[in-house]
């Protein structure tokens, strides 16, 4: 299967409402810290329940979630009420946002999965500056989706630690030979 097309761009903005009713602005790349974005067919199905229950645990119980200071956001085209009912319900901890006019998921080329006959699931693993490093489609495995998230956080991690290390490298100090040049050097002069 061919990359999503937007893996490699910026994350696009929008601004729509979330459980409360009050008007959600997703910016990514401002905050400085990675978003997994998930959109998801239906609150109160039972694999949509059983994925974002997956990511509320995991940003209760992973240390690597925990460490990175993921943003993760919920959206589907359900009403404002019904996702108010399944925040509540499931005690969710991040943003479940209504998607009604499908503002979201066009800005996100979010397609339709199972044979056409349902929203695609599909997860979106934003960096920290705001660029779409991958996309995950999976619209029957919705246990792979947390999976995913945490795969790309321990490699955004690994990363940054990575960087760090080169840049904390220090000068190197003279070789031995360009230390016998500047003596001699010094010899000659005097």
């Amino acid at each position: 299967m061919a990359p999503h097309a937007m893996v490699g761009t910026p994350a696009p903005s929008f601004s729509i409402l979330d459980s409360d009713g009050e008007i959600y602005n997703l910016t990514p790349g401002v905050e400085g810290k990675p978003i997994a974005l998930f959109f998801y067919p239906e609150s109160g199905s039972y694999g949509c329940t059983r994925e974002a229950c997956q990511f509320r645990d995991a940003l209760a119980e992973k240390e690597v979630f925990k460490r990175s200071g993921v943003q993760v956001i919920g959206v589907s085209p359900d009403p404002v009420p019904k996702q108010k009912q399944f925040v509540e319900r499931q005690k969710l901890t991040f943003p479940v946002l209504s998607d009604e006019k499908r503002e979201a998921h066009k800005a996100y080329q979010i397609g339709r999965g199972i044979l056409g006959l349902t929203d695609a699931r599909t997860t979106f693993f934003i960096d920290s500056r705001g660029v779409v490093r991958d996309a995950l489609d999976a619209t029957m495995n919705y246990s792979a989706h947390v999976k995913f998230v945490l795969k790309w956080l321990d490699k955004v991690e690994e990363e940054e630690k990575k960087r760090k290390a080169e840049s904390e490298t220090p000068a190197e100090s003279p070789s031995a030979s360009t230390k016998a040049l500047g003596a001699a050097a010094q010899a000659v002069s005097a």
